[in-house]
């Protein structure tokens, strides 16, 4: 581990021991205000950086939006992907950006979280309990009611998804209206959705069709990268190659989309696609039959594009991170075979056809 790593996990120890008890003493009093809840203008705090992480905060801003249809939604968040994200979502008013690397241009990272004060909110939401600066984002602004991300503990014997990093700030979200005396939506937590417009869909056709070159076959694409140990290797890839290439050539266009770093774990066997627009990316995986990815940002980007999605596990835990919604599903690899992957694509296919 290096020295850089290292360094990290002392600091957000240190952090987290600083900041866990905050808006521990806060639900109380805000039950006193409860008679008085109105919400116009929300901030929701979730300050990373990473495409999949955001991409899944976008239920949450969905719910926030469809129980207070009248409101204005600012977002907390870190680095340039966020704008991206929710640019065709008309409740999102403002983003405030924390610059990715703060020690790089200390006084605008000092400058932003001070414009935290200049706002008042109605309600204020830390989306992740166990981010610092979430934490620390929740208690700055001006709001009389505040929810810092903590868990509602009776949660887990209601919902077995409760787990899944995308539901839980809702479930939780539902519960703290509950404990306001409010009455919240019910229902399915609603899906990643990236609510790409006709224009970007018709352009993911027009993109779609260059690659594939035959837009009388439906298309199965495949996102073959990862980072770090989440990445198959080529050999692994090559031998999944050797299964589904002959099983589905004849009937389908089979493509590879590619990472920004422009590599290729099928060696380029499948004609390919390259793109650094996330949503031009997300245009072209609408227009797919199906995605098969890795675990990475673009599988949660294949999700958000609304497309069955099937994501390949071998590390990080599926309860919390499997794209889920549209027919989506996932494979562990630590515990399954190639063959359980062609068995979910087959699964997918013969349900679109019916």
């Amino acid at each position: 581990m290096s020295l850089k790593s290292k360094a990290n996990i002392v600091r957000r120890k240190l952090m987290h021991s600083l900041t866990h008890n905050i808006g521990k003493k806060s639900v109380g009093d805000m039950q006193k205000k409860a008679h008085n809840f109105k919400v116009n203008r929300v901030l929701i705090s979730r300050p990373n950086h990473r495409l999949g992480n955001m991409l899944l905060i976008t239920p949450l801003v969905q719910e926030i939006a469809n129980t207070f249809p009248n409101c204005t939604i600012d977002l907390f968040v870190k680095g340039k992907i966020t704008p991206i994200i929710f640019q065709n979502y008309p409740q999102v008013k403002n983003i405030i950006e924390l610059p990715k690397k703060p020690l790089k241009d200390f006084s605008e990272y000092l400058k932003v979280w001070f414009s935290l004060k200049r706002t008042k909110y109605d309600l204020v939401i830390n989306v992740e309990k166990g981010s610092s600066s979430g934490r620390i984002s929740t208690i700055i602004p001006s709001a009389d009611f505040k929810f810092y991300g903590d868990d509602f503990e009776e949660l887990k014997d209601i919902y077995s998804d409760i787990e899944h990093i995308a539901k839980y700030p809702v479930y939780n979200f539902r519960r703290f209206l509950e404990v306001l005396n409010q009455k919240p939506l019910s229902g399915d937590v609603p899906v990643l959705d990236l609510k790409l417009s006709p224009t970007e869909l018709n352009q993911g056709k027009q993109d779609l069709l260059k690659v594939t070159k035959n837009d009388n076959r439906k298309t199965i694409a495949f996102f073959t990268f990862a980072t770090g140990a989440k990445c198959y290797s080529v050999e692994w890839w090559n031998d999944f190659y050797e299964k589904f290439y002959p099983k589905y050539a004849e009937e389908y266009n089979l493509i590879e989309i590619l990472p920004v770093e422009d590599i290729s774990q099928l060696e380029r066997k499948l004609p390919t696609y390259y793109s650094k627009d996330v949503r031009e990316i997300a245009s072209l995986m609408a227009n797919c039959e199906l995605v098969v990815a890795a675990d990475s940002g673009m599988m949660h980007l294949s999700s958000a594009a609304l497309t069955p999605t099937i994501g390949l596990f071998s590390v990080t835990r599926t309860q919390v991170y499997a794209p889920y919604g549209n027919g989506s599903t996932f494979v562990d690899t630590e515990k399954q075979s190639q063959n359980d992957i062609i068995k979910a694509i087959d699964q997918i296919l013969s349900t679109k056809k019916s």
